[in-house]
């Protein structure tokens, strides 16, 4: 019970997102492997809690920063405050169509009916007395040295720096018109005030974001995302994959923002504005950023082999690596938008101080090569009472083009249907988009998604979908054309304000190479994939809430061994009656006969930070998180989490490699608001 006390978490603004939160969070990571930073959308949910949008006021852009929202219902909230006026209060949204209890509940954290601040009596003195400012720090580190920490030898492969990661952030905040963000981030291993590092930390990041009242409406300098149509040339940030929120598959573009978060790739970096005319906005953009690649120089020319997006440099060929390609990107978005319907075109230019050259493989027949990319992309969007028709088609100037086009409409109050077709040629190029598909880039796929839910009550609904797709080129691990399905299904009970309960069962099917090394000439294997899962939350009281789960998984592919696996897990949250201390603890248990039938799962975490660790092999894991308030302005969070494997020893391999069979991690976490 001290052990319990001491170490765990939850604030009351988490209580108001948890729901939304985990459900985005798990839907982001379906498709993801590896560990991600999430801040983007933590850091933008926690702002909206602090500072609403109004209603009144809030545009489509706006509106479109809460996912949870589907097209129908922003377009029903702005016709909605055109024909009947101002909104008198959020609980107004009970007589829009298409708004259920549910989703009212969600919003509500999020929006108010109060007038926007726009920097009307501005002085710098205004902006230090009245900015909401926040600085932060965070310490973590894995406490078992792994084997890149222990070579001494200065000729081999090793980690330069010592196992902690570092990072800090300040925000401020003026009336929702001036933002402020400084990140940043150095990762275990990498070195800190030392050879390349020597100005500290790994990554910086910064942005100043300042909304106008004139025709220049918004203007960012520093990092930034732009996200455009459907995103099949254009998408920075985070983008929604397959999941239980089906009404994400239309996307809906938040245009320009600042780039808030420690991810070290997918942004620009320079200056953008929008401009905007009565229905018409302009919003043109330059970029100038510098990538770690891998570069060589033959026969005079300098050639770029391979561009790296993790963002790490620990070793010293991760260090000669860093900042090696330089990268300029510039160009315009220019939408229109006329009663419910909207229509845009971008077009921008990338160029590298180099030629790309992707290794000689078969799999590589059709990728990008050259020193500059011209990208063309016109998508819509309409409106018509309960249904949004969506689409958008890209070109890569001089090659191939992808299009994707689809609707999502209200058969009734209690029924939704979802469909979107994507086609996506095997010589289509891009950098930066992040379209609807099963594969991670935007071309070599062809594929009809379609996804229905039924909300009969307040208290149930439930999510289906099918997908089939096919891959008419040879890609990674699949030597011919594939093709293959996901199917998914979740129903879900809910107490009003107590509890619920979910049941999900998700099979995906498709082809790669078979394991058969014998055999001379590749052939292709059917691989299935099936999950189950069933989770339970109950609030048990003003103080005590549990969470408890269950999922299995299994894996089959022709010419092999069946894998299975299970994960069941039990968590406990707590805080104090003062809301001063705040807490949550998990004990899981897992076993998996293998790799592929691993198990992710979303882990409670320090704020603005998120977990999405790899349950594999055999063992249990334990955390616990805590928070506590100190003063109105400063608080405290510490984490510690422990994995403990059956018959593994040692843990991982080659410079992460962990001698024993434990792996425990710790997190620190400071916060100071003025």
């Amino acid at each position: 019970m001290f052990s319990f006390v001491l170490f765990s978490f939850s604030i009351h603004a988490q209580e108001l997102s948890e729901d939304v939160e985990e459900l985005m969070i798990e839907q982001l990571l379906e498709t993801v492997e590896g560990e991600v930073d999430l801040s983007e959308l933590t850091d933008r949910l926690r702002h909206l809690l602090k500072h609403p949008l109004d209603l009144n006021t809030a545009s489509e852009q706006d509106l479109a920063t809460l996912f949870f929202l589907n097209p129908i219902q922003i377009a029903n909230i702005i016709a909605h405050r055109t024909r009947s006026g101002r909104i008198i209060s959020p609980l107004e949204l009970q007589g829009v169509d298409s708004f259920d209890s549910q989703t009212i509940q969600r919003l509500l954290p999020f929006v108010t009916v109060a007038a926007s601040s726009p920097l009307d009596e501005f002085s710098w003195r205004r902006l230090w007395d009245q900015a909401d400012q926040e600085m932060m720090l965070r310490y973590g580190r894995v406490l078992e040295l792994s084997k890149g920490y222990k070579i001494e030898d200065p000729t081999r492969s090793q980690y330069l720096g010592d196992p902690t990661r570092l990072a800090m952030r300040y925000r401020m905040n003026y009336k929702n018109t001036i933002r402020l963000s400084i990140n940043m981030d150095k990762d275990a291993g990498e070195p800190f005030f030392k050879a390349k590092q020597k100005y500290g930390f790994d990554f910086y990041s910064a942005s100043l974001a300042i909304k106008f009242k004139s025709k220049l409406k918004y203007v960012v300098l520093g990092d930034y995302a732009l996200q455009f149509g459907q995103g099949l040339s254009m998408w920075n940030g985070l983008s929604f994959g397959k999941g239980a929120w089906i009404g994400s598959m239309a996307k809906q573009g938040g245009g320009l923002r600042p780039y808030t978060s420690l991810n070290e790739s997918n942004f620009l970096r320079g200056l953008a504005g929008s401009f905007e005319f009565g229905g018409f906005q302009f919003t043109p953009f330059f970029s100038m950023n510098k990538l770690s690649g891998k570069v060589s120089t033959t026969d005079s020319l300098r050639r770029i082999v391979s561009i790296s997006h993790s963002g790490l440099h620990r070793t010293p060929n991760e260090m000669r690596n860093r900042d090696a390609v330089n990268q300029l990107v510039y160009g315009a978005n220019a939408q229109y938008r006329v009663s419910r319907l909207k229509v845009g075109f971008t077009a921008f230019q990338t160029y590298y101080d180099g030629i790309i050259t992707p290794p000689d493989l078969a799999r590589n027949r059709f990728a990008f090569r050259g020193q500059a990319l011209t990208n063309l992309s016109g998508y819509y969007q309409f409106t018509l009472k309960n249904t949004f028709v969506f689409g958008e088609v890209a070109q890569s100037l001089g090659s191939g083009l992808a299009t994707v086009n689809g609707l999502v409409t209200s058969l009734s109050p209690k029924l939704s249907f979802v469909a979107s077709h994507r086609y996506y040629q095997k010589d289509y190029h891009q950098f930066f988009g992040q379209g609807l598909g099963e594969g991670s880039n935007v071309n070599n796929e062809q594929g009809l998604y379609t996804g229905i839910v039924f909300h009969p009550s307040r208290s149930i609904e439930w999510v289906n979908y099918v997908d089939m797709f096919k891959f008419p080129g040879i890609r990674y691990r699949a030597d011919g054309a594939t093709d293959g399905y996901d199917v998914f299904s979740q129903f879900s009970y809910t107490w009003y304000k107590k509890g619920k309960l979910s049941l999900r069962f998700r099979h995906r099917s498709h082809q790669e190479n078979t394991n058969k090394s014998t055999l001379e000439v590749p052939i292709l294997a059917d691989v299935k994939r099936y999950q189950l899962r069933g989770e339970f939350q109950m609030k048990l009281s003003e103080r005590w809430t549990i969470r408890s789960r269950v999922e299995g998984t299994r894996y089959q592919k022709d010419f092999a061994a069946s894998e299975w696996g299970i994960l069941v897990y039990q968590d406990v949250l707590w805080n104090d009656r003062n809301k001063r201390v705040n807490a949550n603890m998990r004990l899981a248990y897992f076993n998996t006969d293998g790799y592929n039938s691993r198990i992710y799962a979303y882990e409670n975490d320090v704020l603005y930070a998120s977990s999405f660790p790899m349950y594999y092999h055999s063992g249990v894991r334990v955390y616990t998180n805590f928070r506590v308030r100190i003063t109105r302005s400063l608080d405290l969070w510490a984490r510690y989490g422990a994995t403990f494997y059956k018959d593994l020893n040692p843990i991982g391999t080659g410079l992460d490699e962990i001698t024993g069979n434990r792996k425990s991690d710790v997190k620190i976490q400071t916060r100071l608001k003025f």
